[in-house]
């Protein structure tokens, strides 16, 4: 028997702003289990150069994974390593922080719309005192599936499972089992996916409205959903989701700026670390 996953909470993002005076809208479950192992989701959408041209000056990361995926837009990635590269429309960027990065995002682009996501992964903490890694992948490498029925799926990252087809996305080599999957759809399209019991789900909406498990939930609205193994939705507009699945990493989360580690101490001694230019020693 199909254990259908449902809604078990809604969380509408918020805007802020990060970086040079980017806005941009964001939920957070660094406290919630059920998020775990995703930590973030920001999404950058205007097109209003103002918004973005700051961009995200260098800054240091210590203990997380990002992901970063670009609908529309054109941004640069420099890190203390030598990592120099494009996140083009379409494309995504993968960097595993690690024991420590210093790196850039900044807007190559001088006007035009800006829509794109950043996503916090946490690692496990084996990982957190690793070297950091880097990997790009432009619009042509993210894996997708059509079908009439369901629209376009894009796999950025993982395994997924949509109407007995296995799709794998580009990056595999994430610190626990992941995937993160781009739904865009018709109206009355559908998705059907099917999942690992043991993993986390959470979906976000970007644009139109979808019924999950028969629930509705709207532009801006993220879902933590319950266990089960498959997902069900249908698209009530023309509409954008990203679907996050995730093995939950049982360990202590203590979150300090863009410092994610285990405990109180490490974030103290992460601060010393950068403060002290070890960082840029790595």
């Amino acid at each position: 028997m199909n254990y259908r996953r449902e809604i078990v909470k809604t969380i509408r993002s918020r805007p802020t702003s990060d970086g040079d005076g980017v806005k941009i809208s964001r939920v957070t479950g660094f406290d919630n289990p059920h998020f775990s192992p995703f930590l973030m989701l920001d999404e950058l959408k205007t097109d209003n150069r103002s918004d973005y041209i700051g961009g995200f000056p260098p800054h240091p990361h210590r203990g997380i994974e990002t992901l970063t995926y670009m609908l529309k837009g054109h941004f640069q990635h420099k890190d203390h390593m030598g990592n120099v590269g494009e996140l083009r429309s379409g494309g995504a960027q993968w960097m595993a922080s690690g024991k420590g990065v210093i790196h850039s995002e900044m807007p190559i682009m001088e006007d035009g719309d800006l829509h794109g996501f950043q996503i916090w992964i946490n690692q496990p903490a084996a990982n957190k005192v690793k070297p950091a890694q880097y990997r790009d992948f432009q619009s042509e490498t993210i894996t997708e599936y059509t079908s009439n029925d369901t629209g376009l799926v894009r796999v950025l990252a993982g395994d997924v499972f949509i109407d007995e087809h296995v799709v794998s996305g580009p990056l595999r080599d994430t610190g626990v089992p992941l995937s993160v999957t781009d739904w865009q759809s018709q109206p009355n399209q559908s998705l059907n996916m099917a999942t690992r019991a043991a993993l986390n789900v959470i979906v976000y909406v970007y644009k139109g409205q979808v019924n999950v498990a028969d629930q509705s939930l709207d532009q801006g609205q993220l879902a933590v959903l319950s266990q089960g193994d498959c997902v069900q939705f249908t698209a009530q507009a023309t509409s954008g989701v990203l679907v996050l699945q995730g093995e939950p990493i049982d360990e202590p989360v203590v979150h300090y700026g863009p410092f994610v580690m285990n405990s109180t101490q490490e974030i103290e001694q992460a601060i010393s670390d950068y403060n002290s230019g070890e960082f840029e020693t790595y």
